[in-house]
């Protein structure tokens, strides 16, 4: 495994070989019931380069993990720590409709700072690079979803960050733009060797994607089985392999849920 290099609370560096690492992590909210367990001693590693798909039924606990790795929540107990500070992706594109998309990456460019004279020319490679060469100019409405998804990707990618949280990009977008996106988001990941957290209720999805699956079981959050997928790119969700391993992780799937007593 790929040594990185970690940066930890007291401003030292020292030496980790994963991109992310999650040790014995739960969350409690408070609720009308009283204090209610969401996510229950979830411990994962995420290494330098790996895309790792986070499964589960709706209200296990998927987002609230991912918002843990992002820090923009704390956990009750546990800890947490990453290879610098992820960017994060939400099912929302959450671009600004006043700038156009490259002035939406040149304003993470600007966050993480980036010289104004550099900006327009980093945020023309980055669009390039999700395939929207051309685009600098438009504005947010006049792009479709699968384009806005893909500027909020290369915002997210300007930050440069090793590690990529995202949740559930692609869940809002019909079924050939988001399988093209698939084929994007594969593509770049293998270019730039990001380390991914995807969070996905499509086990399909999860499947075609990722080089591990992990399920959550329905609350509390807990690692109910992983998967290891070794099925070779290029991946089609229609393949023989993706749909045989899928039908594994849906029994799998169901099953908690039943045990669990979700509908």
């Amino acid at each position: 495994m790929a040594t990185t290099l970690a940066k930890a609370d007291d401003g030292q560096r020292t030496e980790v070989s994963h991109a992310a690492r999650i040790e014995h992590i739960s969350k409690s909210f408070d609720g009308p019931a009283g204090r209610q367990l969401v996510l229950d001693d979830i411990s994962l590693d995420v290494a330098p380069g790996e895309f790792v798909t986070l499964l589960g039924a709706s209200g296990c606990g998927k987002s609230t993990l991912l918002n843990l790795v992002a820090g923009l929540d704390r956990p009750s107990a546990g800890t947490i720590t990453t290879d610098g500070r992820p960017a994060l992706m939400f099912q929302e594109h959450a671009l600004f409709p006043w700038l156009t998309a490259g002035k939406n990456i040149e304003l993470a460019l600007k966050l993480r700072g980036v010289p104004k004279s550099e900006r327009r020319e980093r945020a023309e490679e980055l669009l390039e690079l999700v395939r929207l060469k051309g685009a600098h100019r438009k504005r947010v409405h006049e792009l479709s979803g699968g384009m806005r998804q893909r500027v909020a990707l290369a915002r997210a990618l300007a930050q440069e960050s090793k590690l990529l949280l995202m949740d559930e990009p692609f869940a809002a977008l019909d079924a050939i733009t988001r399988d093209v996106l698939h084929d994007e988001l594969t593509r770049i990941w293998r270019e730039t060797r990001l380390s991914v957290l995807f969070v996905t209720h499509n086990v399909r999805e999860a499947v075609r994607l990722a080089q591990r699956v992990v399920l959550l079981s329905s609350r509390p959050g807990r690692i109910a089985r992983e998967w290891r997928v070794d099925i070779p790119h290029p991946r089609r969700i229609e393949d023989t392999a993706v749909a045989e391993l899928s039908v594994e992780i849906t029994e799998e799937l169901r099953g908690e849920i039943r045990r669990h007593g979700q509908h």
